[in-house]
């Protein structure tokens, strides 16, 4: 981020806000199978078309997904395949936190402790 003017700063901040909803993380892990039109992500998110379609659309302002019309039909489709690196990133760190964190609590509960079980 060095280097980076406010601008810059200001726009990178929206693109991760974009991404702070889940159900648009789901739109985006169902579109790494391919382009698929918002009936078929709405199933797959178990969402209505409607939501569906708003957030596609918020995903499309910040340049994520693709829209591309066919007659009747809408599909979407990932801009730039590297936003999946940079999920799997976070989620990754995500998972790691919070399975040290169960970890954690485990060896804390009374019922691990052999010292804390009375007869």
């Amino acid at each position: 981020m060095e280097g980076l003017s406010e601008l810059a700063l200001s726009h990178v901040a929206q693109y991760f806000s974009a991404l702070s909803e889940p159900t648009r993380l789901k739109i985006l892990n169902h579109l790494r199978d391919g382009e698929q039109n918002v009936g078929d992500i709405a199933h797959a998110c178990d969402c209505s078309q409607a939501n569906v379609s708003r957030h596609l659309s918020t995903l499309a302002k910040h340049g994520m997904v693709i829209r591309e019309g066919r007659g009747t039909t809408v599909f979407y489709r990932i801009a730039d395949s590297s936003i999946y690196a940079l999920c799997d990133l976070v989620c990754g760190n995500v998972a790691r936190q919070l399975e040290s964190q169960a970890n954690l609590l485990n060896a804390l509960t009374p019922k691990n402790n052999p010292k804390s079980k009375k007869k």
